[in-house]
């Protein structure tokens, strides 16, 4: 974990992003004390399986608007 203070944390966010993004774990300190923390998300893959489709004519002119195709 890295501690970093605030006004230090304001000029590197980027770089303090791209740690959390490997994995690191970063508090930021205000008079030594913490006031916020940059973590990395856990991301669950899969979790919307089964729950989405297409239908098979998505694609298909729609009805509606068969008059501004021709």
């Amino acid at each position: 974990m890295t501690k970093l203070d605030i006004d230090k944390a304001k000029s590197n966010l980027s770089k303090l992003l791209d740690l959390a993004i490997k994995g690191e774990e970063i508090v930021i300190t205000k008079d030594n004390k913490p006031v916020a923390k940059i973590s990395p998300m856990k991301r669950k893959r899969g979790t919307a399986k089964g729950k989405v489709w297409i239908s098979d004519d998505f694609d298909e002119p729609l009805q509606d608007f068969q008059e501004y195709m021709e």
